[in-house]
């Protein structure tokens, strides 16, 4: 069989080389490696399989078909594809040079049986490794390419891996056997026949190659490699022990296996070697750092979630910008009233301690104009590349904790701020993970910006409908109004007993008067108007309002302490009513357990108002989604336009509404108004009625 089969490959040479010939260039490692397999098949016939000569022939003829390997990765002229893989190939070389050592020591040591066996499974080891290592890179040579070219290395990939494969399992028999079936021998050399025809369908079938392996292929690639790898080497240990002998080396063998099983329940699961062996990949083994296509792929899966267990989008923003990075936690700022970012969502951070106003107008105004990235690390060694060192805020830069800044821009529009913590194994960032992150934060503000025009559509549509309803309702009520007003004028006139008209016309009054009020509050919705402003005393009005609501709840659960004078331009009755509404709120968080305070005073050009409680707290997707989103409430009955009114009327008097809020510590709510300018008297209208304060009016 030998005979016959160096026979069919002698034709194959004699093909190859004239195909060479008119075609330069082409088929010169097969025609080799061909050449090289039918001399050793002729060594193999005349001398035997354990002969000196065959042994050194199978050397050469494993070297010849490496060379093909090498010339496959290099057939498009990419030394960047090559580069990786000639270390692999020099290695695997090395290991089958060393079978000449084994040569030289069976001989010299041929009177010695023993150490001939043990050199012969030595021997046997070192043509499992190789022969491993050689079918992983023929895995990866095929797997690696386009898959429209993988016709051009089909047939080739499929002869490499007939010859390894085969030697593969011959050497297991041989070593675990100490010996090979005359039929396994026979069989041999059938393989090899079959691969020099699949080498001529390869030559007859060429054409071009591209190579462009994935990461999935490569780490499997490379995972295999190890395993091969281990397993000979503790199998080379196990025997070894057993060679040395002695009344110790069950005690060895067993203390061996414990701790190299214990080794592979320690690193085997661990996510840390798995995020190392990516990383040496990217490196080492790619032009490119990122699978593209594995990437997006796995974008859309995050951003597009639509099931019950899906996270806000918010918080799915954050994850998508961090599995790029390997990040396992960030939080997500938005721009918020006056231009600064604030929290708007975390994903699995909530111990980061972010302020209420995270980042100010000036950084925000340098991310929208450059779109820079930033990376924390460059700014805490000192490095300024577009002056982005003044600008970050130094809550950020002192913690440590936050690597990377990432933008998100639509259309030149800063409409958020991912901040991603460190991750496990921290590196420096170059320019392919600043493209990618660019790009993906795009593509993540169109999205957010498409559902912020969504919200506003949608509350447009619900204001649409109230104010339609609230028509029939304003109508109802100044006919109500009109006919208790002109009740009222006829009792003036009718009346006869003087006690209970006095009483009757106060009761009528009083209630024309609620309607009236009513109806004017009812008309500013959507308005953004209210009555003439003025200076006020808002440390006089924060206290009627804490006097108000301890009286109607019969005990002192709203305290106005470290009230200084505080003299602000507003409307007194309009200021009362957003109090009110504020401390209600409070009141309704806290359940009546803890106290609710109030604060003023003087900031700069503004006034502020605190009511501060000690309640249940919001999250930062609450306070950013839900809390001034009008028709959504979380009280049984309510309209949800109480909070959602208090911004609106602050809004009114040149004013800003913040909130700062934790969940199980509280809530602060602090009004922001402009200064009254100095020598104005403060408005000392009579403070406004009990009614407004009601929990019906926040509802």
């Amino acid at each position: 069989m030998d005979l016959v089969t160096a026979f069919v490959a002698m034709l194959l040479v004699v093909w190859l080389i004239e195909r060479h010939r008119r075609r330069p260039g082409e088929g010169a490692a097969d025609a080799v490696a061909v050449a090289v397999t039918a001399l050793w098949c002729l060594l193999v016939s005349a001398t035997g399989t354990g002969s000196v000569l065959s042994t050194l022939g199978e050397v050469a003829r494993n070297l010849a078909w490496l060379m093909v390997v090498l010339a496959l990765f290099a057939r498009d002229r990419r030394d960047e594809t090559v580069r990786p893989v000639r270390p692999v190939l020099a290695a695997l070389a090395l290991v089958e040079l060393f079978q000449i050592a084994l040569v030289v020591l069976t001989q010299r040591y041929a009177g010695f049986p023993e150490a001939v066996v043990m050199i012969g499974q030595m021997s046997d080891l070192f043509h499992l490794l190789s022969t491993t290592g050689a079918l992983v890179l023929v895995h990866n040579l095929y797997a690696g390419s386009v898959a429209g070219q993988r016709g051009a290395v089909r047939w080739s990939c499929l002869a490499l891996a007939l010859i390894w494969g085969y030697d593969l399992n011959y050497y297991t028999i041989a070593y675990l056997a100490r010996g090979v079936p005359a039929e396994l021998v026979t069989l041999r050399a059938l393989a090899q026949m079959v691969a020099m025809v699949m080498i001529g369908l390869a030559a007859r079938k060429g054409s071009s190659l591209r190579l462009s392996p994935s990461r999935t292929v490569a780490f499997q690639s490379l995972v295999l490699l190890i395993i091969g790898i281990y397993l000979i080497v503790m199998v080379g240990a196990a025997q070894s022990v057993a060679w040395a002998g002695g009344n110790t080396s069950e005690l060895v063998q067993l203390g061996f296996a414990f701790v190299t099983t214990v080794m592979i329940i320690a690193l085997v699961p661990s996510a840390r070697l798995r995020r190392w062996l990516n990383v040496v990949l990217a490196k080492h083994f790619f032009q490119h750092r990122y699978d593209y296509r594995a990437e997006w792929l796995r974008f859309a899966r995050t951003i597009g979630r639509a099931d019950a267990n899906a996270q806000p989008l918010h918080a799915r923003v954050v994850q998508a910008v961090a599995d790029i990075t390997d990040s396992a936690r960030g939080v997500l700022l938005v721009p918020g009233e006056g231009g600064a970012l604030v929290l708007a969502a975390r994903w699995q951070w909530p111990t980061l301690d972010v302020p209420a106003v995270a980042i100010d107008a000036r950084a925000v105004a340098f991310l929208e104009r450059s779109g820079f990235i930033v990376d924390l690390d460059q700014v805490r060694a000192g490095t300024d590349h577009a002056g982005e060192a003044s600008l970050i805020p130094a809550w950020m830069v002192d913690e440590e904790a936050i690597w990377v800044l990432v933008p998100l821009l639509h259309f030149e529009r800063l409409v958020g701020l991912v901040v991603l913590g460190r991750p496990a194994l921290p590196r420096e960032l170059d320019w392919e993970d600043f493209d990618l992150l660019r790009v993906v934060g795009q593509q993540l503000a169109s999205f957010l910006a498409e559902q912020g025009a969504h919200a506003a559509l949608l509350e447009a549509s619900r204001f649409d409908e109230f104010n339609r309803r609230i028509a029939f309702v304003m109508h109802d009520i100044k006919n109500l109004a009109s006919q208790l007003a002109l009740l009222a004028r006829n009792a003036e006139r009718h009346a006869d007993n003087p006690a209970f008209r006095s009483d009757m016309l106060v009761t009528l009054r009083n209630a024309a008067d609620k309607l009236n009020a009513l109806i004017a509050r009812l008309s500013r919705y959507g308005a953004g108007t209210v009555s003439a402003i003025e200076p006020v005393d808002a440390s006089a009005v924060a206290q009627a309002v804490a006097a108000r609501c301890n009286t109607a709840l019969g005990t002192v659960q709203v305290f106005a302490t470290d009230v200084q004078p505080c003299l602000v331009l507003a409307a007194r009755d309009t200021l009362d009513q957003v109090i009110s509404h504020l401390v209600q709120n409070a009141l309704d968080a806290t359940e009546g357990k803890l106290g609710v305070f109030l604060h003023t005073r003087t900031d700069a050009g503004h006034g502020v108002i605190e009511v501060v409680d000690s309640g249940s707290g919001m999250s930062a997707d609450f306070v950013r989604n839900r809390l001034f989103t009008p028709f959504v409430s979380t009280k049984p009955g309510g309209f949800g336009i109480g909070a959602f009114e208090a911004r609106e009327l602050v809004n009114a008097m040149h004013g800003r509404l913040e909130v700062e809020s934790r969940e199980g510590l509280g809530s602060r709510f602090a009004i922001r108004l402009p200064r009254a300018p100095d020598g104005a008297g403060a408005h000392s209208a009579t403070p406004a009625i009990p009614a407004p304060a009601t929990k019906a009016a926040v509802s």
